[in-house]
């Protein structure tokens, strides 16, 4: 037993360091969201309500806990696909390719988005859905912003993919793969969360503007693109 917890440690001990680092850049995020204004905690009595906060608003306790756990498992189901794309190709493993990454990370980005929105569509009541329904576009518009967000956050998962695939390539060790994990998980983590909070506030708001939250996504997508084109380069160059 104790051969068995010394030898799965560093796995263990790697995988809690890329969740503090995580939940560290989170917090950055938040800290600079709450410096800026971009975060509101009285949405109740506040006038010009951003359209988060009136989503929120209609939330029960009960709902709250259902619609943590729906954005839980889509958030679970888009780690364990980076994570599998790195083991499927780690070394000796399948061929690894940006359009590959990119394809895979767009097919876990729409299932999870499903996902979501089986989970979802059970936390609220008739009157609600019934409601809601009546303001969203015609199905086949709605599948298309799903299939084209899908492809937005594609990108995103497709960099992820190739970033742990050249730290998996590049490693010379079990430790050397940690560091490496742990490195890129900061470094790409950081310019992610810059992104991400600039992102929110321009989606965030009481009257988006298209022009401004488009420029975020364009941004996001061309960070995203870059880190894939570096990724990638570093996993083809030579130990």
């Amino acid at each position: 037993m104790m051969k068995f917890m010394k030898d799965t440690a560093r796995p263990y001990a790697t995988l809690f360091a890329i969740a503090l680092a995580t939940a560290l850049l989170a917090r950055a995020g938040l800290l600079i969201m709450d410096m800026t204004g971009i975060l509101s905690y009285d949405y109740i009595s506040a006038s010009g309500v951003a359209i988060l906060d009136v989503v929120c608003s209609i939330l029960t306790g009960s709902a709250f806990v259902a619609f943590i756990f729906a954005g839980s498992l889509a958030l679970t189901l888009s780690t364990a696909g980076v994570v599998l794309y790195g083991y499927l190709t780690r070394k000796g493993g399948l061929r690894a390719h940006p359009a590959t990454a990119f394809l895979w990370g767009w097919a876990t980005a729409f299932v999870a988005i499903v996902c979501l929105a089986i989970v979802a569509s059970g936390i609220l009541s008739g009157v609600q859905v019934a409601s809601m329904s009546s303001k969203l576009p015609d199905p086949a518009v709605l599948l298309v912003a799903v299939v084209a967000f899908s492809a937005f956050i594609g990108t995103l998962l497709a960099a992820a993919s190739l970033v742990v695939h050249a730290c998996c390539v590049r490693a010379e060790s079990s430790c050397d793969l940690a560091k490496r994990l742990i490195a890129a998980v900061v470094v790409c983590g950081a310019a992610t969360m810059l992104l991400s909070v600039g992102t929110f506030s321009a989606v965030n708001t009481a009257s988006i503007d298209p022009l401004y939250a488009g420029g975020w996504v364009a941004g996001d997508t061309a960070a995203n693109i870059a880190m894939m084109a570096l990724a990638w380069r570093a996993a083809k160059m030579p130990s």
